[in-house]
């Protein structure tokens, strides 16, 4: 699966402002960023991007998936630590 394409499945799913995808074969790196993810918990932020990734995680396309869910605000503060320069 393309990064684009799991880009395109969690935007449209959670109406991210902003979401990063990366691969390496079946494994992926996510960072979401949104207002959806006001005031919760890291367990159920990721559990919100989990969701419409569950069946291509079933199916064995995801492997694996490593994923950092942000607020805007959040987003703005971390991500010189997190992007490379």
């Amino acid at each position: 699966m393309e990064t684009n394409q799991v880009e395109a499945l969690l935007q449209k799913a959670l109406e991210l402002d902003e979401v990063k995808v990366k691969s390496e074969g079946s494994h992926y790196e996510v960072i979401a960023v949104g207002s959806c993810f006001e005031d919760l918990r890291r367990v159920k932020r990721e559990q919100m991007v989990y969701a419409p990734l569950m069946e291509v995680i079933k199916d064995g396309t995801i492997h694996a998936v490593s994923i950092k869910a942000f607020t805007p605000t959040e987003w703005q503060r971390e991500r010189k630590f997190i992007l490379p320069q």
